[in-house]
């Protein structure tokens, strides 16, 4: 059990990167790159929604019918950040939605957390936003170093 948990969350960083190896949320990454605080900001805000959406949807895959699964899990997903998260709510403000449909969140909720239990899920979500977040990072470097010739 041990060893399939750290195989799901290492292939997030490197097998399966969103970014890298999955070429998911691009325009996300794109977009915030620009420097490294920027970077982490929103690979941690993204890492958050991946574990709690995969683990919500791990949970509700056999409540929710298939054919509004996807409208569901946003509309859960935003809820339960509003209800129990308020100061990342207000953080994020429009772009916790944006967040939310992201592809990657979307994508993994299909792949993964519809058809797997809960811990699995969650430790997927994790392992797929440190890739997620590395990623961005590595980009928000080189992109802040290039174009203000600073670092943080």
């Amino acid at each position: 059990m041990a060893k399939n948990l750290r195989q799901e969350f290492t292939k997030g960083i490197v097998k399966e990167n969103p970014v890298l190896r999955l070429v998911l949320g691009t325009c996300a990454t794109l977009a915030v790159t620009t420097a490294a605080s920027n970077a982490i900001g929103m690979g941690l805000a993204t890492t958050f929604v991946l574990v709690c959406s995969n683990a919500a949807i791990s949970l509700l895959k056999k409540v929710i019918p298939d054919k509004v699964r996807i409208p569901a899990y946003i509309t859960i997903m935003q809820l339960l950040i509003e209800a129990f998260v308020p100061a990342l709510d207000k953080a994020l403000g429009v772009f916790l939605p944006l967040i939310v449909v992201n592809c990657i969140i979307l994508g993994r909720a299909e792949m993964f957390a519809s058809k797997n239990r809960v811990l699995p899920s969650i430790v997927d979500g994790l392992g797929m936003g440190v890739g997620f977040t590395a990623a961005l990072l590595a980009m928000g470097i080189i992109r802040e170093l290039l174009g203000a010739g600073t670092v943080f």
